[in-house]
């Protein structure tokens, strides 16, 4: 008798790895697509309360001001507090950056400014290519 007429057959002590091979794919993918849009926030490196005075460069730093009303001021070298819209403050600032790559940008807000306006001022520097941008802060008072 052969091993067909029997009925029965030898069970086979192999893996299928097909739908492993598959759910790892779509894993891979779901991955790559979703990684890009991880990054959503602005990279800052923010100043301690009680922190020492950054050491100045040759070069006088880009200063961006909000004041309580929300109005931007750009202080770009020799010109000092020109107001700007937020769509210019992204053109400005990638015109001296294009000159001068390695300048220090600072932004200096109002204590009573909508947080909203210095985060768009953030993401404005970041998208002209700024690394770094410093907040500005008054130096700590200690209450005798």
């Amino acid at each position: 008798m052969s091993s067909r007429q029997n009925g029965r057959r030898k069970p086979k002590a192999e893996i299928n790895v097909v739908p492993y091979i598959d759910v790892t794919l779509v894993l891979l993918i779901i991955f790559m697509v979703t990684a890009p849009m991880l990054q959503t926030g602005v990279d800052v490196d923010l100043p301690q309360a009680e922190s020492e005075a950054t050491e100045q460069k040759n070069d006088p730093p880009i200063i961006v001001s909000i004041d309580k009303d929300g109005q931007y001021f750009v202080d770009l070298g020799g010109q000092t507090s020109i107001p700007v819209e937020s769509e210019e403050l992204l053109s400005k600032v990638t015109d001296v950056l294009q000159g001068k790559p390695k300048i220090q940008v600072f932004i200096r807000g109002d204590k009573d400014v909508d947080y909203g306006k210095v985060i768009t001022a953030m993401a404005a520097l970041k998208n002209a290519g700024v690394p770094k941008v410093g907040l500005m802060t008054q130096p700590y008072q200690h209450q005798q």
